[in-house]
């Protein structure tokens, strides 16, 4: 199973949403278990399956795999939350360091990345990889398919290809983007692409594609 913690925000939604219609087993989580169940049930009505919930922690410690998608402000508690619950897993982090007003300024952490903050918080015994900064939320929800890359990062390789095949699942090209600390870059160009939406007004949200031929790696 796969836990969307934040499901009923607008990232966490649209994945939930992708995953689920794709056929797999999604659960959504929330704070409260009653706002998860609201956002569940009128998913399953919207795709015609099931999809289950709950409270964050309880979702996680169902799932083997958790995708974190909530605000930077509510990161830190949120993961210390489910620490417990995540030890030996895969914790799917697609934080972004936007810290209001200035969404449109690059912010990192202290830690270099909200991806290496996320490994800090959680510990040696889980297997966080980062992904999904840069892909508008807007366009994920409209189940359209969209041309956009999503960069994958973290430490080990195995892990990072299980994400790259879950962009796939949500329609998208996933590609490994090298080591947890790599996040630095996806993570600072989403206040640039904050910048264009703005300067440009682009329709839906602006994303990457990366050019060049690709060979599959080993």
């Amino acid at each position: 199973m796969i836990a969307v913690l934040g499901g009923t925000g607008d990232l966490g939604g649209a994945l939930a949403r992708r995953w689920a219609k794709a056929g797999l087993n999604v659960a959504i989580g929330s704070r409260t278990a009653e706002s998860a169940a609201r956002a569940a049930e009128a998913l399953s009505a919207s795709i015609g399956c099931k999809v289950a919930s709950g409270s964050n922690v309880d979702v996680a410690a169902l799932s083997d795999i958790v995708v974190v998608t909530v605000p930077f402000a509510a990161q830190e508690a949120i993961l210390a939350s489910i620490k417990g619950a995540v030890k030996g897993k895969l914790v799917v982090d697609t934080t972004v360091p936007l810290i209001p007003p200035k969404v449109m300024r690059v912010q990192l952490p202290p830690e270099g990345s909200a991806a290496v903050r996320a490994q800090r918080i959680l510990g040696d015994a889980v297997t966080v990889v980062s992904a999904f900064h840069t892909v508008s939320a807007e366009k994920l929800a409209d189940d359209e398919p969209f041309d956009a890359d999503v960069l994958i990062f973290g430490d080990n390789k195995e892990a990072r290809a299980r994400v790259v095949e879950l962009a796939g699942k949500a329609g998208l090209r996933g590609l490994h983007g090298g080591v947890l600390a790599n996040s630095a870059a996806a993570e600072a160009l989403t206040s640039v692409l904050i910048f264009v939406n703005k300067t440009y007004k682009v329709e839906g949200g602006a994303g990457i594609r990366l050019t060049g031929e690709f060979v599959l790696p080993d």
